[in-house]
């Protein structure tokens, strides 16, 4: 202690000991808290939760979390064993979603005292059950606060209690029913037995892209009480697309209107596709895709036939003819916004040749005149030769319509206050990875050679690989956040697409994908760790790399949906690696069979659940279908984890150790007592 040291206390700064004095001014409250948190440390763990590729299906998602993956559905089979499954399915939906339960049980003419009272006291007993690994004080925090007291104490009844303490109780009960202040504490109940259920939620990536509704996820999120995200390659697009990079912004764009996602960026982001729209029209006499010209014309043959016999009004031919008419609009809108997104990728290409996406560059290898593209030393026959937007002579310009649409969306995009509220808390709880209780958490890969090794990427000059690069490509990110610089606003669009880049670890082909008919040519290869992750040795090496205990430690990772039906297994490196990535997005189901992996990892081991396809919220509520999982477990802890052996359980020792060499202090008066 500045050279003064205490026999038998750590050696801590004597002015730190001074400071850690105004909290606890007195021995008293010293060996107060010291007994208080040595009791946390021998709690049970608390329950985390890993998420990924969420990729914006909100009905599914939300399910998942209001059902922590079946957890809730778990712990009321535990709990109530001899209730009707009925009425565990009945319970489990109002948990779930309690306000519309209430709603409907009060349509079918249920709801009454009788009703309240049953409910009440089975949520009451299980969140009893649910708050037993916390401290009394943690359960109290988490407790609505304007009902804290009357469900603190209604959650701490005791059996064989005294008989006034039971009548207590019960006129507790009997006034909330009373004065018709039942729907609240139901709702309080619920909320809190979800929160009780699962202590942290950890996202493993994409939250964004494909399905129609990321911002209720992220309005989730950004509610949940303990959460960490790791950015996944469709987060850091939106990322960059929200800081200004305009290749960011054009290909966001394309992603969402090719998935028929325009009313999410208009509705919910406020970015106007009209300027684009006109333009589209204006533009391009023709979608790429030649089956998009078939339904035009057939949906038109059928409006015209029907309409030559009198039957103008016929409902099935109006509207096939509309969803032709909106998908042949649609179809211009994406070729345009292709065409723009082309331009601002080859223009970032040439201005940043570290990235190494020289491939990428093909509208100069266009020739139109012959409708054909050279890649490589083949040529391949284009889908489309109505592109008038390029110029033979500077094909990565944008005409001056271009230039103009991209500088509005920009300030859309900047203007965003939805999209930019996000993005910040993105930036506040997520990074490229995490180190968490032992495991180490991270989207798509740690880039490799070809021979098994942690490949050296150029970073501006410097040669970095393993951890190290991940640590730069986060530095990046955050500069980007800060500095809105071209350098790494380049930086988080390579972050996207690039093979070499940890998020992605893949070549994208967009342009063979729309402009060529030719699958041979829409392979896209990916790094060697999707090879190698498969053996154990390797992904010991990847935890040794992260400083990450081999023995005990797991890697968590996303991005890569699991192909169930063709017998693919989630599991890596002998139980080393999950992939839990698998296929939530419902454009994947058919290719995954499930509809997602999420794990579990409680005090007594980890649960890998996967998910079948979720039918609706509706069903949910109205015919309590529950989602259908299976379970399996991937590891059993022979003795129950508690605190002691957690990230928290560290920071809660050094605190003891700090604390007791305060004591020291008191007890030999270098610090004097208040």
């Amino acid at each position: 202690m500045s050279g003064q040291d205490v026999a038998g206390a750590p050696a801590i700064d004597l002015h730190y000991l001074e400071l850690l004095a105004q909290s606890y001014p007195n021995k008293v409250a010293a060996f107060s808290e010291i007994i208080n948190l040595q009791a946390i440390l021998n709690l049970p763990k608390g329950t985390e939760h890993f998420v990924s590729d969420l990729h914006g299906e909100y009905e599914a998602f939300c399910h998942i979390l209001n059902s922590c993956s079946g957890v809730i559905h778990d712990k009321v089979d535990e709990l109530f064993a001899d209730m009707p499954k009925s009425e565990k399915a009945e319970l489990c939906a109002l948990i779930y979603y309690p306000e519309e339960v209430m709603k409907l049980t009060e349509q079918q003419g249920q709801l009454n005292d009788a009703w309240y009272q049953n409910k009440l006291t089975s949520l009451i007993t299980l969140c009893k059950y649910l708050s037993s690994k916390y401290t009394r004080s943690k359960v109290r925090k988490a407790i609505n606060q304007n009902y804290g007291y009357i469900i603190d104490e209604l959650l701490h009844a005791q059996e064989g209690e005294s008989n006034s303490r039971t009548q207590y109780h019960a006129a507790i009960i009997a006034t909330i029913l009373r004065t018709k202040a039942a729907p609240h504490f139901l709702i309080s109940l619920c909320a809190l037995a979800k929160r009780l259920a699962v202590d942290h939620l950890h996202v493993v990536g994409d939250v964004y892209d494909r399905g129609s509704h990321p911002d209720k996820i992220m309005a989730l999120l950004m509610d949940y009480h303990s959460i960490d995200l790791q950015w996944g390659n469709h987060d850091i697009l939106w990322m960059g697309a929200a800081l200004g990079s305009e290749a960011c912004i054009a290909t966001v764009l394309r992603n969402n209107i090719n998935y028929f996602n325009c009313s999410l960026l208009e509705s919910a982001y406020g970015i106007s596709l009209r300027q684009l729209n006109d333009f589209a029209q204006k533009t391009y006499t023709s979608p790429a895709k030649p089956h998009e010209e078939t339904v035009l014309r057939q949906a038109c043959s059928a409006f015209a036939t029907q309409g030559a016999t009198g039957d103008l009004n016929d409902e099935h031919a109006y509207e096939l003819m509309m969803h032709a008419y909106a998908d042949d609009n649609r179809a211009k809108m994406v070729k345009a916004i292709t065409v723009i997104a082309l331009k601002l990728q080859g223009q970032l290409i040439k201005r940043n040749p570290e990235f190494a996406m020289d491939d990428r560059l093909l509208l100069d290898k266009i020739d139109l005149k012959r409708g054909t593209v050279k890649i490589g030393a083949t040529e391949y026959q284009l889908n489309t030769t109505d592109l008038p937007t390029i110029d033979p002579n500077d094909p990565f310009a944008l005409s001056r319509d271009e230039a103009y649409i991209v500088k509005r969306l920009k300030v859309s995009f900047l203007q965003s206050r939805q999209l930019q509220r996000e993005v910040a808390f993105l930036f506040s709880h997520g990074s490229i990875y995490k180190i968490f209780n032992g495991n180490l958490l991270y989207h798509g890969c740690i880039p490799m050679t070809k021979t098994g090794e942690f490949r050296k990427v150029n970073c501006h000059g410097q040669e970095l690989s393993g951890r190290a690069y991940l640590d730069y490509c986060e530095h990046v990110a955050r500069q980007a956040y800060y500095q809105r610089d071209e350098r790494s606003l380049d930086f988080m669009y390579f972050m996207w697409c690039g093979l070499l880049s940890p998020l992605a670890g893949r070549v994208m082909k967009p342009f063979e994908r729309y402009f060529i008919d030719d699958k041979s040519t829409h392979q896209e290869p990916r790094d060697p760790y999707y090879e190698y992750y498969y053996r154990e040795e390797v992904c010991r090496m990847i935890l040794r790399e992260f400083g990450v205990d081999e023995e005990k430690g797991h890697i968590i990772n996303g991005h890569t949906p699991i192909k169930v039906r063709e017998g693919e297994s989630p599991v890596r490196g002998n139980g080393k690696l999950f992939v839990i990535d698998g296929g939530l997005c419902q454009a994947y189901h058919k290719t995954t069979g499930i509809a997602g992996y999420t794990l579990i990892c409680s005090s007594h081991g980890m649960v890998l659940k996967a998910h079948r396809a979720f039918d609706s919220i509706h069903k949910a509520i109205y015919e309590h279908i529950d989602l259908e999982s299976e379970a399996t477990e991937v590891e059993h802890y022979q003795n129950r984890l508690k605190v002691a052996s957690t990230d928290n359980g560290r920071k809660i020792k050094r605190t003891i150790a700090e604390l007791e060499a305060l004591l020291h202090a008191y007890q030999n008066g270098l610090i004097p007592e208040r």
